[in-house]
């Protein structure tokens, strides 16, 4: 699906959903993976294509014996989006273990980059691509701090978070267990 963010088709998806796309015509994949995650066996289905790699864990919070998200990673995002405009990219496939964070809030960060002031624009592609997403907040903020967005990203990433809480109320005993609970909005009264 194309959209006036983006001049080629984005696809966001999780490890398992890798083989149905198999066979779309992608030129491009971003890899987002655990550290000591093995790297997947799918791609040698794919036609060929760009594949670039990252490692590091899904938090938000800094926890021993984990790579969180840091400034490298959002700038070598950035950085991998300038990229793209200087290539023929056919087809770009975002994947990260389930398809919900890192994968997400990258392509909102990729979609962001380019247009300033489209940053609510960029959220509902999001979900009309991806419906249930969870754009991982440390990554977010810190590319609203890096594109001098002064906070309009974040802003955009919370009124995403609240629309998934609304839409995917069974999704919100699980984050608010995990490390993610501060992201979680407060339940409605």
């Amino acid at each position: 699906m194309t959209h006036p963010l983006l001049p080629y088709p984005l696809t966001i998806c999780g490890i398992d959903e890798l083989p149905r796309h198999a066979d779309a015509g992608v030129s491009h994949v971003l890899t987002i993976l655990d550290p000591e995650w093995p790297d997947p066996e799918h791609f040698a289905r794919f036609q060929p294509h760009r594949r670039t790699i990252w490692r590091f864990h899904d938090i938000v919070n800094t926890h021993e014996g984990q790579e969180h998200p840091d400034e490298h990673h959002v700038r070598g995002i950035l950085e991998y989006g300038e990229a793209l405009k200087r290539e023929e990219v056919k087809h770009l496939l975002i994947h990260c273990h389930m398809g919900i964070s890192r994968s997400t809030a990258t392509a909102a960060i990729l979609m962001a980059q380019s247009h300033p002031g489209r940053e609510r624009e960029a959220f509902a592609h999001l979900r009309a691509i991806r419906p249930y997403s969870w754009p991982n907040s440390r990554m977010l903020a810190m590319a609203d701090t890096m594109l001098a967005r002064g906070g309009v990203l974040v802003e955009a990433m919370r009124e995403h978070h609240q629309i998934m809480f609304d839409a995917r109320p069974d999704m919100m005993d699980y984050l608010r267990a995990s490390e993610r609970a501060a992201e979680v909005p407060p339940a409605k009264k």
